[in-house]
């Protein structure tokens, strides 16, 4: 989602076992540049094989070169790239893992999800609390005692061993019989400059103003009316077809809300209309057209046989008899 204009820009479904931090790659496939793209032979500016020189690279005389504009092998302005800002990725702590703030970082991305901080069982010295030294391949505990990291699997693992059986601080540290054991994954690096970021004011200030943004949006997901709790078919690609559309109904109803509601032909939005406040005034009144007040009805007109005259009797032809 777009924390601007609190647009969903793309959509992903995944597994109900699968961690939320799993469909990142997908969800910013359009952002994060492609590795693939990029040859050895590029980087060290040389040409590859296979393409013609530039015009403009070929040897020509001085007077020719003098002559050449700087952009002669520049590009069209149409298919040059546009100019992007820094790419600012906000996450809780689910997409706090290491891969993903690998990738952000490789890609010069502004990592802004919350990295879980380490933790230890009954409130014990947690793995922040011991000195890790990468360079030197080394892990220093509160009381000062020092040792390897071992290779296992894909990370270092550090045991204290005998170190912790005289130890004073060895209740505070671990229970085990063996002493104190930690591991250090691929991604210790990234994870510890991450939690060293999140300590910052400013980053808590940044992320305390965007991170509403998103849960708004869930919300306006999983309302009821748009059924998107649960799936109505069966089948990922199916679900992945349904959420898809929900999210492009709720742009559009987001899209009312900031007013862009028409199209001019020359590709450009209508602009919301404002008042001097600020606040969104509703859809500007077409010309000519005014809004007029309905006339009272007019009662019903009479029958025509209530417009004729009363009726007189007739006279009688009979004499009459003076009394």
């Amino acid at each position: 989602m777009d924390p601007d204009s609190e647009l969903i820009v793309a959509t992903a479904v995944t597994a109900g076992n699968a961690g939320d931090a799993s469909a990142a790659a997908e969800l910013l496939a359009d952002d994060l540049p492609d590795q693939t793209k990029t040859k050895p032979s590029d980087a060290q500016g040389e040409q590859p094989q296979g393409e013609e020189p530039c015009a403009g690279d070929r040897e020509q005389p001085a007077e020719t070169v003098a002559e050449r504009p700087s952009n002669a092998c520049q590009p069209a302005d149409s298919e040059r790239e546009p100019s992007t800002r820094r790419l600012s990725v906000y996450g809780d702590s689910a997409y706090g893992a290491g891969e993903l703030v690998n990738t952000l970082e490789d890609a010069d991305a502004e990592v802004n999800c919350k990295v879980q901080p380490p933790v230890a069982p009954g409130g014990r010295f947690s793995k922040d609390a011991f000195k890790i030294d990468l360079k030197a391949g080394t892990v220093s505990c509160p009381a000062g005692n020092t040792v390897t990291l071992k290779a296992t699997g894909d990370g270092q693992l550090a045991q204290f061993g005998q170190a912790c059986a005289g130890c004073p601080l060895a209740e505070r540290c671990t229970t085990a019989t063996g002493g104190r054991t930690v591991y250090i994954g691929p991604y210790e690096q990234q994870l510890a400059a991450a939690r060293a970021r999140q300590r910052d004011p400013a980053w808590k200030a940044d992320y305390t103003a965007t991170r509403p943004k998103v849960e708004r949006k869930i919300s306006h997901l999983m309302r009821r009316r748009h059924g998107g709790r649960r799936a109505r078919v069966r089948g990922q690609p199916k679900v992945a077809a349904d959420f898809a559309l929900l999210a492009g109904a709720l742009n559009l109803a987001r899209l009312a809300v900031l007013g862009l509601t028409a199209q001019h032909r020359g590709g450009r939005s209508k602009a919301p209309n404002r008042g001097a406040d600020g606040p969104y005034q509703g859809p500007p009144a077409a010309p000519g057209r005014l809004k007029r007040r309905r006339a009272a009805p007019t009662p019903p007109a009479p029958h025509p046989r209530a417009l004729l005259p009363p009726a007189t009797p007739a006279p009688s032809s009979a004499p009459t008899t003076p009394v």
